[in-house]
């Protein structure tokens, strides 16, 4: 398992969460508009479950997969169905937009 000090986390950059953070401490986070998500957000762009957020134990790696959401799901402004993710990555889901940061 990684050192903690090594997980990762999510900071809004916009809208009305701006500032808030979530961290990323199991091996995936469901993040969409329903409440039965890991992260809710309430944006209207974002489908009930749009993407979710893996990290594989094994080679310390996190990624972002879309769940076939209507709207997509953007990795540094470009639309992706999957894809690692590096520090300081920028991950976009409806208007939300996400930095991602590890350590």
């Amino acid at each position: 398992m990684a050192n903690p000090q090594q997980r990762a986390r999510l900071v809004v950059l916009n809208g009305d969460l701006k500032g808030q953070e979530f961290v990323l401490e199991g091996t995936e986070a469901i993040i969409g508009r329903s409440r039965s998500t890991d992260i809710t957000i309430l944006d209207d762009g974002i489908s009930r479950e749009h993407t979710v957020i893996l990290y594989d134990d094994d080679t310390d790696i996190y990624s972002v997969e879309d769940l076939q959401s209507t709207n997509g799901t953007q990795v540094n402004q470009k639309r992706v169905r999957s894809a690692e993710l590096e520090n300081g990555d920028q991950v976009q889901i409806g208007r939300t937009r996400f930095e991602f940061l590890r350590g």
